[in-house]
């Protein structure tokens, strides 16, 4: 039976890359005036509505009598519901033809795998979240950095702003806000490109999984392999998990991560390899590589 049926598979993608919000949440809530010191002489006066009944002209018209006159929609609407069912023809349908008796299938071969356990026994999955986890804390740090020049500048300028005419301050204002958006811009950036590198990276090992589980299940004549996570009970011998934990690591030990400074968008227009867009392409660098820092035990 070994190689006979075709492996059932069910195989939920559970490698999301991090979301960064929460990072830059403080760098990004901007208001209307970003928050920032903005000079009394250029802010907008609110126009004041003047709601005083002394004001108010009273007028009176005479009231003329309007007939409801209803939509044709809803005309037609209840006409339909008020009439009785119309009796329609009902034309011939051809009867289909008895199917020829073909093989029953297989008996069900059950395998059951955890998925979280194997990502977290796969040496490829932690050198690449190891290497991208550093890349969000230095733009955290970045971020941190640049909000406190934005205070400092900020109190300067109320500090200042006795001594100042107002020109001054409008000018130290607008180049205050010119900073935050340039800086704020290049956050959001760097935030995708971590993002994007995370999806790369987490991607090869994804499409990896699946073909190795395939094959494990397969070595065990298994046509059915569902997540360990969803079943109440089941026997340890159904478990592939470890087996899959190996061959993923000796087929996979690292991944190819797009280098801090690389655009993943830009690498994909460069034609170097294959891409979501046309994954059959014949790579011209074939080779794997993973952007890591060896760190001593």
């Amino acid at each position: 039976m070994k190689n006979k049926f075709k492996v059932t598979l069910v195989v939920t993608s559970l490698l999301i890359a991090p979301s960064l919000a929460g990072i830059y949440k403080s760098a990004y809530a901007a208001d209307e005036n970003n928050g920032w010191f903005i000079p009394k002489g250029s802010q907008t006066k609110p126009t004041a509505v003047n709601n005083s009944p002394k004001l108010a002209k009273r007028v009176v018209t005479k009231a003329v009598p309007v007939t409801s006159v209803p939509e044709a929609d809803e005309t037609d609407e209840a006409d339909m519901q008020n009439q009785n069912q119309p009796v329609l023809p009902l034309p011939p349908i051809p009867t289909p033809a008895p199917m020829a008796k073909s093989n029953p299938p297989p008996p069900v071969v059950v395998g059951v795998i955890s998925v979280p356990d194997v990502m977290r026994e796969s040496t490829a999955y932690l050198e690449a979240s190891k290497l991208l986890e550093a890349r969000r804390d230095n733009l955290q740090q970045d971020v941190q950095k640049e909000q406190k020049i934005w205070r400092s500048e900020q109190q300067h300028i109320q500090a200042k702003a006795r001594t100042m005419t107002s020109e001054q301050i409008q000018a130290r204002a607008r180049q205050l806000q010119s900073r935050v958006l340039k800086a704020q811009k290049d956050f959001r950036n760097r935030s995708r490109i971590i993002q994007e590198a995370a999806q790369v990276s987490f991607g090869q090992i994804e499409r990896e999984l699946i073909q190795i589980i395939q094959n494990v299940a397969a070595s065990h004549n298994m046509n059915l392999v569902l997540h360990r996570e969803q079943i109440a009970l089941s026997a340890n011998e159904l478990d592939i998990t470890n087996d899959v934990v190996k061959e993923l690591n000796k087929n996979l030990p690292s991944v190819f991560v797009p280098a801090a400074n690389v655009d993943p968008e830009e690498l994909a227009k460069s034609g170097t390899m294959p891409t979501t867009a046309n994954p059959d392409i014949t790579s011209k660098n074939p080779t794997k590589t993973v952007e890591t820092k060896k760190t001593t035990k």
